[in-house]
């Protein structure tokens, strides 16, 4: 991850030496060291409960691990209505909520004042097989109410992009939606999973990672508030245009048409001639296409030379 992204990145709280490794590797990538950390938080780690009610070894000493170093922990309750959760969504969401409450207590009795999100999961299961469901109208729901909950704690609110499918479909694309929509609605600061997803988490795909970008971005562009000026309001324009006329060649159009409107990753928006005759590519198809080419044109970001020999040297002790 050091190496092949210039983003931060997750790590893992499945037990203190895992965790320790992260922040070490992380401390080595910043050229600084866990004083350092501390006061500059670069790292984020996702701990789950064991619903219902349970917080086991491994994840705790993660959590402990992290909240030492001063690193962002996400407490996320996996809580499934009808399974680990009750079967009402406001019963679950309670359980939800006195989980994390438990977990983020534990950060700041390890170290007061240690970055803590509040992270929701809570979904539904399919009653007839037991499977978990995703995307559903409960999960929207619930990510709503989440993040309500979130701000009344004053923490920064995680959600996700999630859906049961087992393929790039139709079924993948809305349930994503759905779960997109719980968590803009919910006013998420961060979404994991948010591209890629599918299969209930067991599959990562690369064309759900491409059309799921496609959706964050059109997500974004919505949110972006609509500029209200003089020259946004183009009285002009229309008076210059007047009555039967059309504003493709006019100046205000001329001045602005490049970036006037959202530019779509995988969309196509040409007539259905024109994409039969380019050979009927389907959306899944172009984000194949699109990865392909993204995957071919990659380059990995610049790495001080000091800076990898010594992670080099880390992770050849650490697996002596």
């Amino acid at each position: 991850m050091v190496r092949h992204v210039d983003k931060n990145w997750q790590g893992i709280l499945l037990g203190r030496e895992r965790a320790a490794d992260c922040i070490d590797i992380i401390a080595i990538a910043l050229g600084t060291d866990r004083d350092g950390l501390a006061l500059a938080p670069a790292l984020l780690g996702i701990a789950n409960t064991n619903t219902p009610l349970t917080l086991d070894v491994p994840m705790a000493e993660g959590i402990i691990e992290f909240a030492e170093a001063g690193q962002a922990v996400c407490i996320t309750p996996f809580t499934l209505a009808g399974a680990m959760a009750p079967v009402t969504l406001a019963g679950a969401l309670v359980l939800q909520n006195a989980e994390m409450l438990a977990g983020a207590t534990l950060v700041q009795l390890v170290r007061p004042g240690a970055p803590t999100i509040y992270g929701s999961f809570t979904s539904n299961v399919d009653m007839r097989s037991g499977s978990p469901a995703f995307g559903t109208p409960e999960y929207t729901k619930a990510a709503q109410a989440s993040g309500q909950l979130a701000r009344r704690y004053g923490l920064p609110f995680r959600s996700s992009n999630t859906t049961a499918s087992n393929t790039v479909d139709a079924q993948a694309t809305y349930e994503s939606a759905m779960s997109l929509w719980g968590a803009v609605m919910g006013g998420a600061n961060l979404v994991n999973h948010a591209a890629g997803w599918l299969e209930g988490g067991l599959t990562a795909s690369y064309e759900k990672l491409i059309i799921d970008a496609e959706m964050l971005q059109m997500l974004a562009a919505y949110l972006e508030p609509i500029v209200v000026d003089e020259a946004t309001l183009a009285v002009e324009a229309i008076a210059e245009v007047g009555p039967g006329g059309h504003f493709f060649g006019s100046p205000h159009t001329m001045e602005r048409y490049e970036s006037a409107f959202y530019t779509p990753l995988v969309s196509d928006w040409r007539n259905f001639e024109s994409w039969t005759e380019a050979g009927s590519v389907d959306a899944t198809e172009r984000a194949h296409r699109i990865w392909r080419s993204l995957l071919a044109d990659y380059e990995q970001p610049p790495l001080d030379a000091a800076i990898d020999e010594a992670l080099t040297e880390f992770v050849a002790k650490r697996k002596e």
